[in-house]
């Protein structure tokens, strides 16, 4: 029971915070999809924290950015397979707020 409950609380740290679960929202909703839309969708979110929630989001490997070599530089941010898993979670949970 207690590494249940250890394993829970790893899974929650991986998208705790306020803006975590909206970015991958977004980038669900958008994939692939560049960081104007983020920025666009998500417009009340500095771009210091935006970017800090991006790199956090892609070391704990739920989200994949592609940069492409090109000028101006082009990056694209789409859900990783560990990503497109906790969306099923997160889908389910919009589904009990739209309920109750």
């Amino acid at each position: 029971m207690k590494d249940d409950l250890i394993k829970l609380q790893e899974s929650f740290n991986l998208i705790n915070g306020k803006w975590k679960i909206l970015v991958l929202w977004v980038i669900f909703e958008n994939s692939p999809c560049r960081y104007s839309i983020l920025k666009k969708e998500l417009s009340a979110i500095s771009h210091k924290i935006l970017s800090q929630q991006l790199k956090d989001l892609e070391d704990n490997d739920l989200i994949v950015r592609k940069q492409y070599p090109e000028v101006p530089p082009r990056v694209e941010y789409s859900l990783s397979k560990k990503g497109q898993e906790i969306m099923v979670v997160l889908k389910e949970l919009q589904k009990f707020s739209i309920k109750y």
